[in-house]
């Protein structure tokens, strides 16, 4: 190939890439690498969309291609163009650029007709007046061949009359379809005379009421492959059985012939990938929408706070495969933990309050201590200034009264590190005279260690999280768990409803939580880490009046451990 065609990367070889590098140094498609991303708008996109979105452009321009952005909107049913919109939005988000390359499957109805037109007057497509059940019964089994339909034979004239006539709006939706004529012998079932056309009075969103026929995906999608001259038509390994069928299509129509190449869908442990079943979850409001953080779809992920570097991270790190597997949750949450580690600010914030009283620090008195937002890189994006007071709230679980023997926190006569302030210890404890419960907690603290150092160099074991009663801002915190309480609920034992394994503790909401007057500035979409709590993202829905925040990801890292869980095998 041409010097100037070559191409050199650093990406984690697959057998996709080592198809493209061998077209291109036989010089096949005159060197082009044409991609498209065909999604259907029937709901919103999910994290198996997004594998495929970076497979397909991230191979484009890889390889210095091209990749389009495809609507296949055959089913006006369906369709909205709400997810149109939604699904632009994701590609965008996770960073590709169709440029002036959007398509629609409708862009090409009148030719896909023409088309039609030409095996008619081939003999190889004909009008069947069956219903659905019966050519579904008249289809056959893996183990018995088809039964050819009554009408298979029909004359090319009377062919062509019949589909003018189902064209112009003279039948009822279901009476006739037009079939193509292959074989109905055929060991792969997708060869039996597969409908092309159904008869559907439905307006579309785009072409109106012009078209009371529709394509069916299995005719519409190698011919609009072809018409976009797409050289590598990636598709999951679903569509491997149907690649014989889009090959007769174009071989009969004598038209430019894409390369299918199957890949491995990804599946993913603790939640469903259907979109049918996504759709479910929206309608019966087990799930606030789409957009629910606890969802696998990208705007559920988005508002979660998960990052478009963490997704493609993931994407680049699972790879392609032509064998199905399930990807454990884990390494999608290491890669976005692993990306925030290195972007969030930390920040401090208290989601289950204890009040705590310092007794020898002066009532009016406020300090301000400077908190770099990177501790461990003090210069990256400066520092704040936080408030220090009489009052301040700790996390209830930083405080036992009858501590436990590796527990190195606060507790009675008990001295510990307030982060970035001073040494204080526990004198007394206050709880509610009918319940018991610790309600307060009264502390001295020490003034030589301000910044949290000790002068006469003693030590202490903890060191806690605090935000000063005064100044607190209120915040609600949505934290998040797995929606399934299963790994595999589509395969789980025991009860055969899927949705019986919904996690029902998948959201719990905090509704007092109290953090540092600097978060007033934050905007949504915004992330911090809250020191010792987790990986945070401000909602959509937040505002000055009502902050809140959603925990994208604890700081504990499972996925290490399995890793090192199997390289020790």
């Amino acid at each position: 190939m041409n010097e100037s065609k070559k191409i050199t990367h650093d990406k984690v070889p697959n057998f996709i890439r080592s198809i493209i590098l061998e077209d291109l140094e036989m010089g096949k498609n005159e060197g082009r690498v044409h991609t498209r991303f065909p999604p259907e708008p029937n709901g919103y996109l999910h994290i198996g969309h997004a594998k495929a979105i970076c497979l397909n452009f991230g191979l484009a321009e890889e390889f210095g291609g091209l990749c389009n952005l495809r609507f296949d909107d055959t089913n006006p049913i369906k369709e909205e163009e709400a997810y149109i919109r939604a699904i632009q939005e994701d590609v965008k988000w996770l960073g590709f650029d169709w440029e002036d390359r959007l398509y629609y499957a409708s862009d090409y109805f009148d030719q896909m007709a023409d088309y039609a037109v030409q095996l008619i007057r081939a003999g190889k497509a004909y009008v069947d007046d069956m219903s659905s059940d019966e050519i579904r019964e008249y289809r056959g089994t893996l183990k018995e061949p088809g039964k050819e339909s009554l009408y298979r034979n029909r004359s090319v004239k009377e062919n062509m009359d019949l589909f003018e006539r189902m064209r112009a709006g003279e039948f009822r939706d279901g009476s006739r379809v037009l079939r193509a004529k292959i074989d109905m012998a055929s060991g792969n079932l997708n060869m039996r005379d597969p409908v092309m056309y159904r008869i559907l009075h439905a307006k579309h969103h785009r072409t109106g009421e012009k078209w009371c026929i529709y394509p069916l995906y299995d005719w519409a999608h190698g011919l609009e492959d072809s018409i976009e001259s797409i050289t590598h038509s990636i598709c999951t390994l679903e569509f491997e059985d149907h690649r014989p069928l889009y090959d007769w299509f174009l071989d009969q129509l004598n038209i430019f012939h894409p390369q299918q190449i199957e890949f491995a869908r990804l599946n993913l442990s603790f939640t469903v990938m259907s979109k049918r079943r996504l759709l479910e979850l929206v309608r019966k409001k087990v799930v606030r929408g789409w957009d629910d953080p606890r969802m696998p779809t990208i705007s559920g992920l988005r508002r979660r706070g998960y990052t478009p570097q963490s997704i493609r991270d993931f994407c680049e790190r699972i790879g392609v495969a032509k064998r199905d597997s399930v990807v454990d949750m884990a390494l999608l949450e290491h890669c976005v933990r692993n990306d925030l580690n290195q972007n969030a600010p930390r920040v401090m914030g208290v989601l289950h309050p204890l009040r705590v009283v310092i007794k020898n620090y002066p009532e009016e008195q406020v300090e301000e201590f400077d908190a770099p937002y990177f501790p461990d890189d003090p210069p990256r994006m400066g520092s704040r200034k936080v408030p220090f007071s009489r009052e301040i709230y700790i996390e209830q679980a930083d405080f036992q009264e009858n501590p436990s023997k590796k527990y190195f926190r606060l507790a009675p006569s008990r001295e510990v590190r307030l982060r970035w302030a001073y040494y204080v210890k526990c004198i007394h404890v206050v709880k509610d005279d009918k319940t018991g419960e610790i309600v307060e907690i009264h502390c001295t603290y020490d003034p030589e260690t301000k910044g949290g150092w000790a002068p006469d160099g003693r030590k202490v074991k903890g060191t806690i999280h605090w935000v000063s009663a005064s100044h607190a801002l209120e915040a609600e915190v949505h934290l998040y768990d797995h929606l399934f309480a299963v790994s595999d609920p589509d395969n789980a034992e025991g009860e055969t409803d899927w949705m019986s394994h919904l996690n029902p503790h998948s959201l719990e909401i905090l509704k007092s939580c109290m953090v540092e007057p600097s978060l007033a500035r934050a905007e949504p979409g915004n992330h911090y880490q809250f020191e010792r709590q987790g990986y945070f993202c401000v909602d959509p829905d937040s505002s000055a009046e009502k902050l809140v925040f959603n925990r994208t990801v604890s700081l504990r890292d499972s996925w290490v451990k399995i890793e090192k869980a199997n390289q020790g095998k």
